[in-house]
């Protein structure tokens, strides 16, 4: 059955916003990279930069941060063990329901996120200014 031009424009944008968010992923690999992180690592650590300064800083739980993030489960624990590893960010059982487990930032992961921020907003601003 042939695909009705309605139907091939769908495939077309959809395949440009594919090929969009590659192009962005890599760019922003190549530009954090030097600063020992990758697209996901800024992405999560982004996300809690967010929950310290709108909260007491506690962080989010793990969950919080999957619905959030596009990772799988344990991609997303392996990402968060590496942040924990190199003291960007600090894991502790929830107070309130004792089988989570939350994920704050530390010193040194605010510091590293203020310092990357302007870098992968400048990425963004680029790959995406005629998406506007």
């Amino acid at each position: 059955m042939a695909a009705t031009k309605a139907e091939q424009g769908l495939v077309e944008q959809w395949r440009g916003i594919l090929a969009l968010h590659a192009r962005t992923q890599c760019e922003l690999d190549r530009a954090l990279h030097g600063h020992g992180l990758c697209a996901s690592d800024f992405e999560v650590l982004d996300l809690l930069s967010e929950s310290t300064a709108a909260d007491d800083g506690c962080g989010y739980r793990v969950q919080e941060i999957s619905d959030r993030v596009h990772l799988s489960q344990s991609a997303l624990s392996r990402l968060i063990g590496r942040l924990e590893k190199d003291g960007l960010v600090d894991r502790a059982m929830c107070p309130e329901d004792r089988r989570g487990v939350r994920v704050a930032l530390t010193t040194k992961g605010r510091a590293l996120h203020g310092e990357v921020r302007p870098v992968q907003r400048a990425v963004l601003a680029r790959m995406l200014a005629d998406v506007r």
